[in-house]
């Protein structure tokens, strides 16, 4: 998880790969970014106040300390004295409240206030109704201190609080609903992380500077260039230097292996890939999801269509063993919570062929496809992201063992759908979209909550059910802080998705990196006190194949 050099560090840049086959789009916020690309520039610039363990808890070795009260219900967050914004202004307490203070508002344009730990802070729903003109629960009690209270103690306070300030000096000015589109966000950003943006290509590169003032000591990198990679020639671009390091596609690795200029290191991520059913639409007026889509109310449907999905051949032939199938909807890098004994979804199409019997699709016309209960033609519209070499032979994949089950499921305007484009039309419910295949990367938090309740933007299936109703809500209730009591709740919560499978899990995944010999102090470890800070390299130049 950590690479190896044992050289003496000089002042020198970091040229860093951003693996993607499409422009970032370059919403450098941390509430109103979507995809990936944006996050991996975030990182360089701007961070939570807060450092976490090997657990993902949250620890008072970052740029805050935090008390929680005997209660649980209240937490006081102190800022050390000397975190500053990139334009020397000092970071205040009244930054972190602006920060709930713009996801909170009904203006606001982003996706985390479906967060259970936003929504629940004391008086957030009136200020959210637009009824009050702050948020009662947040008490500013001087320029470094402030407190936050919720109405009900939560076990993910630890693992999940919102702790990224936003400079209120500098973008107070800008209408809430307007902020993702400004030249604040998009164009000159400032953070109080490591490195400063000096320049920015859009959707191109972006050059970052030292921060001589960083609040944990002067970063030992000169600056960090990160620019867009095509997966296709990211091997080609590491070899012969022009990156040092890039988060390396998997399908790639057995030609990768063995380059004499590259160390690879890795760890499972959390994360996981899946095929998403839309069953029914967001309610914008109601901020919750409606599941009206009479298409796939069938679970046994859902489950054929599970069945029908060879994910082990996916992760041996397509990713070489770095992925391999997914079982529940929390991944095993949460080792507490992981269900191991769950079996999931496994190849087996003489069992999706009875299902779609007992459901009602049967072939009625002899053309070896199913029609559904009404004897209608039955064809699903699946969309499917670009990216890589393998996209379209993993489509066509799928595609096939859902025919062999009778299934006709067709490629969205027969084509794969280029990055932005596709969470575009899976955000705004495009009625062209049956099912789509999307991954989550689910952060520090083990909560669900955030994914997959009814009143969350991010649960794009739609899928509404008492049960996960009251199964989230008690996974953060104040019992769950005993961590026995969470782990049966959330063990039953992994069942009833297998069960009801609104969504199919299909990969989890080693996360690999390919980084350049002369890289030093860089740790993929959640447990590593490394950071970008601690990061250097070892030659003026890199080491090239």
């Amino acid at each position: 998880m950590s690479v190896k050099n044992e050289g003496q560090p000089v002042d020198g840049v970091l040229n860093y790969g951003l693996v993607s086959n499409t422009p970032f789009e370059g919403t450098l916020n941390t509430a109103l970014y979507k995809g990936a690309p944006d996050a991996e520039l975030l990182q360089f610039f701007d961070e939570s106040l807060f450092h976490t363990n090997g657990d993902y808890e949250i620890t008072n070795e970052g740029a805050a300390t935090f008390e929680l009260s005997s209660d649980k219900k209240s937490m006081t967050i102190r800022i050390k004295d000397n975190v500053k914004w990139h334009d020397g202004e000092p970071v205040k307490a009244e930054d972190l409240e602006y920060a709930y203070l713009v996801i909170g508002n009904k203006d606001y344009t982003g996706v985390r206030y479906g967060s259970e730990l936003i929504q629940d802070v004391v008086g957030m729903d009136v200020y959210h109704s637009g009824s009050a003109p702050s948020i009662s629960g947040i008490k500013v009690v001087d320029a470094k201190t402030l407190t936050i209270a919720w109405n009900h103690a939560n076990p993910s306070l630890l693992t999940g609080i919102w702790a990224s300030p936003f400079p209120k000096h500098y973008l107070k000015d800008i209408a809430i609903n307007q902020l993702a589109q400004s030249d604040k966000i998009r164009k000159s950003p400032i953070g109080f992380g490591p490195f400063k943006l000096n320049k920015i290509v859009s959707g191109e590169s972006v050059e970052f500077v030292r921060n001589e003032e960083y609040w944990a000591g002067k970063p030992s990198l000169k600056g960090v260039i990160v620019k867009v990679v095509s997966p296709q020639v990211v091997l080609q671009s590491l070899k012969k230097g022009d990156i040092d390091l890039a988060e390396f596609p998997t399908d790639q690795y057995t030609t990768a292996k063995g380059t004499k200029n590259l160390q690879f290191i890795g760890k499972i991520d959390s994360a996981y890939t899946y095929i998403g059913f839309k069953l029914g639409h967001w309610d914008a007026q109601k901020e919750q999801s409606v599941m009206d889509n009479p298409k796939f109310q069938n679970k046994k449907l859902r489950q054929a269509m599970a069945y029908a999905m060879d994910n082990q051949s996916v992760g041996d032939k397509l990713y070489h063993g770095l992925r391999f199938p997914a079982t529940t909807l929390i991944p095993p890098s949460f080792m507490g919570y992981h269900d191991k004994t769950a079996k999931g979804y496994t190849f087996d199409p003489e069992k999706a062929k009875k299902l779609l019997d007992e459901a009602g699709y049967i072939d009625k016309d002899g053309d070896k496809l199913r029609e559904d209960p009404e004897g209608k033609k039955f064809t699903v519209n699946f969309l499917m992201m670009s990216g890589g070499d393998i996209a379209e032979p993993l489509a066509k994949f799928y595609m096939q063992g859902w025919k062999e089950v009778g299934l006709d499921v067709q490629l969205v305007d027969g084509r794969l759908t280029e990055f932005n484009s596709f969470y575009d039309r899976v955000q705004k419910d495009d009625p062209k979209v049956d099912i789509f295949a999307a991954a989550w990367s689910t952060g520090s938090d083990v909560d669900p909550y955030g994914l997959y309740g009814r009143d969350v933007l991010f649960n794009y299936t739609h899928w509404v059910h008492d049960k996960n109703d009251e199964l989230l809500a008690k996974g953060h209730s104040e019992q769950a802080f005993n961590k026995e009591y969470r782990k049966d709740i959330y063990n039953q919560w992994q069942a009833l998705m297998s069960e009801e499978v609104p969504l199919i899990p299909t990969l989890y995944r080693s996360g690999i990196y390919a980084v350049n010999n002369r890289v030093k102090n860089l740790s993929v470890d959640p447990s590593s006190t490394l950071t970008w800070k601690d990061v250097s390299v070892t030659a003026e130049k890199p080491q090239v194949e």
